[in-house]
Formats: C-alpha cells, sequence, structure tokens
C-alpha cells in the first residue's frame, strides 16, 4: 500500500487535482528545506522520520472554517478547508494524502442573558431516566469537494422557520486524520482537530459571543490534552451540547457543563456525600489534584496570557446551577443549607454574593474561595541558609541560616511557636543520597529551635557528624514550619493553617574540590501546574516542599519498613523518587498492588489514582529530554525494590519499572541486569539515544 500512493505523489508531486472537482491545481507549498527535527521536538513522532517519509506522510490536521452561509431552504451550507502543519491542503477522502480526514458539525445559537447555547440538531436517547434529549451534530448532509482539501457541507437539518438571524451563531467542527497502519514511522497515529466558528445570520458584527474557557491555559494543564469521546478537545465546542437542553438517559442528570464539570472534579468531596455519575460511569473516585477552590486556576488559566475576554464570569455572574454544582447540598427550595434561604430563579444571586467581599471567607464570591495558602492572613515564612563552615569526613558541619516573616521582619528560631517545627537536614552524597546507607536510608536531621541567635541570624551545629568514610558533595536543608489561627476562617473549618517554609537546599563540598550539585530531573513549577501547590497536596504537613530537598529521604535505598508495625506487612514498599513518582502516577493503571506507609503507620494505597495526562509525556514532569534518556549518569545506584518482582534493580530499571510494572517488563529487566560478579544494567544497549529502542522515540506520541 505504502508503494502505490508513494508512487501516486511521486505521479502528481508540486500539484494535485482532486477528480471529477473543479479542475482547479493547488500548489503544495514546500517546506523550505526544513527538516522534521527542525519541527518538531523529541516527544513526537514526526521528529523522528525522514525527509522522504515526512515528505509523503504529510503530518498534522487543521480545521479551518471559510464561511457559513444559510440559504433560503435554511439549510446551512459550510465551506472548510483542511490542511497539514505546513499549511499544504489534505485530501479528506485519504486519496491524494495519507489518512482519511473525518469532520463532523454542529450549529448552535447563543442566548448572552442566560449565557447558554442551544443546538439546532438534537436526538431522543432512552434509559433507566426514560426518554431524554440531546444536542448532536448533523448527519446525512451532503459534501461537495472544490479543491484537494476544500469543500463544502450542506446540512441535513434544516433550521426553524423564523429562527433568529440577530443571534450570534457558533459552528463547531471536529474531525480525525488517522493514518495508514502500514505507514512508517506514523502508523495508525491519530490526528484530532477542533476549531469553533462565531457569526450572525443576518451578516453584522458579533456583539455576544461565549468566551469563558481556554483549554490550552486552563483544561490542559492537568489533562495534557483533554480529549472526550474521542476527538473532541475544546471547551467551546463542548458546551455547544452540554447545555440545559441535554440529559442523561441513565441517571437523567442534566449535562449542563457549569454543573458536570464542577461534579466530577469534585468527586467524592461533594458535600451531599452522594456519587455524580453519567450513564455507568460514577465520579466519585475522581480525585481533583488541588484545592477545588482554585476557581481561577480554570476559568481564567493557570498561564497569565491568553485569558478568555469573558474570564470574571465565575464571581461576576452567580447562579444556582453553577455554584449548586459544587454546594450540592442546597436545597433551593426549602432554603435548606443556604443562609439566605429559597432561591426560585436567579436573580438575587449577586445582591449578596458580590465579586470581591470585604473578608476573606464572608459571601463575596471571590473572598468566599480563598484557598488557605494564599490567605493574606499568612505572615508568610522563610528560610535562607546564609553559610555552612567545618565540613568534611567526620566533621560537625555548622549552619548560618535565617528566619522572616513575608515582610522581611526577623524570626526568632525559639520563638517561632510552641506548634511550631524546626530541622536541619544532612544527606549525601549528591551523585545519589542514600549511597552506603542500608534501609532505611535517611538523612540526618536534627531540630534547631535551640539555635543560637543573634537577632538577626541563627546559628547551629550538628550534633551528629558527617560519616567518617563520606566522600563527594553533601547537601544541607532547612524544614519548617507554623501554625497559624485563621480569623475568619472558612464556615466549616478548619480554623488554622500549617505554613511552611520553602526548604533552601545547600550543596557543600566534602571530598570534592568544589560542591557538585544533584542533577535536576524534575521541577517544582512542572508538579504545581496540576497540583498548585504540591506542598498542600501530599508533603508531610506542608513543610517538605522543594523537589531538591524531597529525594534526601526519597532515595534508591529507602523504604517504609519502620512504619509497618505488623510483621505481616513487611518487606517495606521502596519509596524511591524515580520509582514511587511513576507508580503514584499510574494508580488505577497499575498491575501491582502500590501502597506506602505513613508517619501514622496507616497504609494508604495509590492504585485509584486516575491521571488525567499523557504518561508518555515526560516533560510534563522532566526537565528536560536528557534527564531520562540512557544511559544514565555514572555513579547513580540500584533501587532496593523488595516488594516487586527482583531486587535490587538497576536505576533504569527501577525508573522504568514505575510504569512498566508487569511481569513481562520485569521479566526483560532481569534478563538485561547482571547480579553478580559485578551489578549493571544493559537498558542503554537497545533503549539509549540513537538505538532503535530509544526511550524518547518510544515515548513519542
Amino acid at each position: 500500500m505504502f508503494a502505490r500512493r508513494a508512487l501516486a505523489m511521486a505521479i502528481t508531486a508540486g500539484a494535485l487535482t482532486v477528480p471529477g472537482g473543479t479542475n482547479t491545481t493547488r500548489v503544495v507549498p514546500p517546506r523550505g528545506g526544513q527538516s522534521p527535527t527542525a519541527l518538531y521536538t523529541a516527544t513526537s513522532k514526526e521528529f523522528y522520520l525522514t525527509e522522504d517519509q515526512f515528505d509523503f506522510a504529510r503530518p498534522g490536521y487543521h480545521i479551518k472554517v471559510n464561511s457559513v452561509t444559510i440559504g433560503a431552504d435554511r439549510k446551512p451550507v459550510v465551506d472548510v478547508s483542511l490542511t497539514d502543519d505546513l499549511g499544504a491542503p489534505i485530501d479528506r477522502l485519504g486519496v491524494q494524502t495519507p489518512g482519511t480526514a473525518s469532520t463532523s458539525f454542529l450549529l448552535s445559537w447563543y442566548n448572552p442573558t442566560t449565557r447558554d447555547y442551544t443546538s439546532y440538531v438534537t436526538r431522543t436517547a432512552t434509559g433507566a431516566a426514560g426518554t431524554v434529549t440531546q444536542a448532536t451534530s448533523d448527519s446525512g448532509g451532503v459534501f461537495k469537494d472544490l479543491d484537494v482539501g476544500h469543500f463544502t457541507y450542506t446540512f441535513k437539518n434544516v433550521l426553524p422557520a423564523g429562527f433568529d438571524q440577530t443571534k450570534t451563531h457558533t459552528l463547531g467542527m471536529y474531525g480525525t486524520r488517522t493514518m495508514p497502519v502500514d505507514l512508517p514511522g506514523l502508523g495508525g497515529k491519530t490526528y484530532n482537530a477542533n476549531t469553533e466558528f462565531d457569526f450572525r445570520p443576518d451578516g453584522q458584527a458579533i456583539v455576544d459571543k461565549w468566551d469563558q474557557i481556554r483549554e490550552t491555559t486552563a483544561c490542559n494543564q492537568c489533562h495534557d490534552p483533554l480529549i472526550v469521546h474521542g476527538r473532541r478537545q475544546d471547551a467551546k465546542l463542548c458546551v455547544l451540547c452540554h447545555q440545559p437542553q441535554t440529559a442523561d438517559a441513565v441517571t437523567g442528570n442534566v449535562l449542563d457543563f457549569r454543573i458536570m464539570i464542577h461534579k466530577i472534579h469534585s468527586g467524592p468531596n461533594l458535600p451531599s456525600g452522594t456519587s455524580y455519575k453519567i450513564g455507568n460511569n460514577d465520579y466519585k473516585g475522581v480525585t481533583f489534584p488541588q484545592d477545588i477552590r482554585n476557581c481561577a486556576n480554570c476559568h481564567e488559566g493557570k498561564v497569565a496570557t491568553n485569558k478568555p475576554t469573558q474570564s470574571d464570569t465565575w464571581y461576576t455572574k452567580p447562579s444556582r446551577a453553577a455554584c449548586g454544582s459544587c454546594h450540592d447540598d442546597i436545597n433551593w427550595v426549602t432554603g435548606a443549607n443556604h443562609p439566605a434561604g429559597a432561591q426560585a430563579d436567579d436573580s438575587a444571586c449577586a445582591s449578596c454574593h458580590n465579586p470581591q467581599g470585604d473578608t476573606e471567607w464572608d459571601a463575596g464570591i471571590k473572598t468566599a474561595h480563598t484557598v488557605p495558602d494564599k490567605s493574606k492572613q499568612l505572615p508568610g515564612l522563610k528560610a535562607e541558609i546564609l553559610g555552612v563552615t567545618n565540613v568534611g569526613p567526620g566533621k560537625r558541619p555548622t549552619v548560618t541560616f535565617k528566619l522572616t516573616n513575608g515582610d522581611g521582619t526577623i524570626v526568632d528560631p525559639k520563638a517561632i511557636g510552641a506548634s511550631a517545627s524546626l530541622s536541619l537536614l544532612l544527606a549525601g552524597p549528591t551523585k545519589d543520597y542514600g549511597t552506603g546507607q542500608a534501609a532505611p536510608a535517611q538523612p540526618i536531621s536534627e531540630s534547631a529551635t535551640g539555635a543560637s541567635f543573634n537577632g538577626s541570624v541563627a546559628t547551629y551545629t550538628f550534633i551528629k557528624s558527617i560519616p567518617a568514610d563520606a566522600t563527594g558533595t553533601w547537601a544541607v536543608a532547612v524544614q519548617t514550619r507554623r501554625t497559624i489561627t485563621l480569623n475568619p476562617s472558612p464556615r466549616k473549618g478548619p480554623n488554622t493553617y500549617t505554613e511552611g517554609a520553602l526548604n533552601p537546599v545547600t550543596y557543600v563540598a566534602v571530598t570534592d574540590g568544589t560542591p557538585v550539585p544533584r542533577r535536576t530531573v524534575v521541577a517544582l513549577t512542572k508538579c504545581n501546574a496540576c497540583h498548585d501547590r504540591l506542598a498542600t497536596t501530599f508533603s508531610h504537613g506542608g513543610q517538605r516542599i522543594a523537589i531538591e530537598f524531597c529525594v534526601f529521604c526519597h532515595n534508591p535505598n529507602a523504604d517504609d519498613a519502620v512504619r509497618r508495625k505488623d510483621p505481616a506487612t513487611l518487606p517495606g514498599e521502596s519509596i524511591s523518587f524515580k520509582r514511587m513518582i511513576h507508580r503514584i502516577h499510574t494508580g488505577e493503571d497499575l498491575t501491582q498492588e502500590y501502597s506506602v506507609y505513613g508517619f501514622s503507620g496507616t497504609a494508604t494505597s495509590f492504585n485509584e489514582v486516575t491521571y488525567p495526562g499523557d504518561r508518555r509525556d515526560c516533560l510534563q514532569c522532566h526537565t528536560a529530554t536528557s534527564t531520562y534518556t540512557l544511559p544514565l549518569d555514572t555513579g547513580t545506584i540500584p533501587t532496593i525494590t523488595k516488594r516487586d518482582f527482583f531486587s535490587p534493580q538497576g536505576p533504569a530499571t527501577a525508573a522504568c519499572l514505575g510504569c512498566h510494572d508487569n511481569i513481562d517488563a520485569a521479566s526483560h529487566a532481569f534478563l538485561n541486569t547482571v547480579q553478580s560478579p559485578f551489578f549493571g544494567e544493559a537498558c542503554a544497549t537497545c533503549h539509549g539515544v540513537g538505538k532503535d529502542w530509544d526511550v524518547a522515540k518510544e515515548h513519542a506520541r
């Protein structure tokens, strides 16, 4: 098949004509001498194509709506262009260019008063809840090819007589281009394309439109990318159907976007304690990876640029549907759980719920949704290491450090508070923490509340010494927190918040000539793109925040055995960062049980975690492809994995089997690991940079 298509492309190179079309010739734009490696990154399959493969495949899929016209027959006619990543036309039938390109069409009109769309095309569905109406796409219309990648589509459905031509209408298009399975380099790859086109049938300028969420700066911070129903990715496309006119036939739930999305992301935290279901899907197990009160992160986007023009809707347009979707224990008819009582409509909502209140957690919308870690009542706690002296094998380092409030005022370590904690930690070597240590392989940690203080800086000398056989570079860090009483506080509590300082980490040379910092593999900013504040989500009381600090304890030789009080639960589970993070984010896709015992001696299972992104996108967490390509840095050590199929596992094996945890992958890794007379793994032989199964290439999408 590939050979026949290649011959056809060679014959028609430079100019393409659709048989039976208008005989208009469209010249295919050249790529200007650019190679695939100049156009794509190493995380894309296209990056690895040869130039001949690239020229033939014509990767990508983009839809452009040129116009929408509605004639006297009231059938919308859409003029469409389809192009690849270079802007060259794509044959929708997959004859002149590889891969059939499907297209679907939605048409809805917008009511600016209620901020609802209503679809012109609907269907009925019957289930346990009875027969319901659902918005849907047009089907059975007429395609007319004008040229390669240029066609018109005439709707089968006729718009109702007297439809309001002064209203804003939105045409939504979505489609998929699936590459042939035998296409070298891209066989079977699917490209999805969505677009929305606003217009007024009377031809006048658009005054009102829906522009409330941009998935690129909101949804896709976690979802990477958002995709539902196989090919629908744009939030604006979603709302064309997900409006009050659409209901679920199984549960009867209205599938209005403003209700559905809030309820899905509230998951197990809905105040009513009930499950939110659509069809046979129960969303009670969905755990939003940050505080649900971070409304702006979705409505306005975590990225400052490209904000929707109506990003203020969430705090300027309160409604029973939107607010009641999270606060689902409110009964608007009886007024139960609503201090203002029953509400027959939305007309009075804004009377009490102003955009911004006077105090945190009052009735103002922004203030009511204050996230505790962003409370202005927090003084702000900062720790800074000013210097470390007396460093060397067998020596007791002296650390000079400073604690301050957010306004720069000095904090006395002795007066930080009875409920506070302050510790200094010492770990090494930085090549791989835990080297030479037996489990649980934890750093030296000492309370520093008794540090000497001169009114500005504090000085503390470790009681324990750096091991006499220590080598390389070691690291010193501060962990500290204090409890702040909130007044006012959230209506449902708690009335306190644990404020922690971002952990400063300083590297000191023990036997090295100059300090060699620990390699940077992941970045906190990447974690917080989804978690918002990782310390709030999972960081041992809010005081262990910096990723550079996490690896002090979460090293290759560390496990949770000392937390497992019942001998029947032994052996301990590895808490090595490279294994633990991969396993946590693989969650429900793990084939093995994965639980870690915490400081309370209680097990936390991560087998129910649903990762909202694509785990092949390693750069969602990693700082660069070089941090996970093979071979790994010389000096990284094996990971003790007593609860896995074999132990120890080489550093590359431990990372890979973090996600690929089945027995087949473990067997493959074991067969390529030498245990004696030396320890070594052969991963880089096949999976190294430039090899046939290069890690970056295998994870490319």
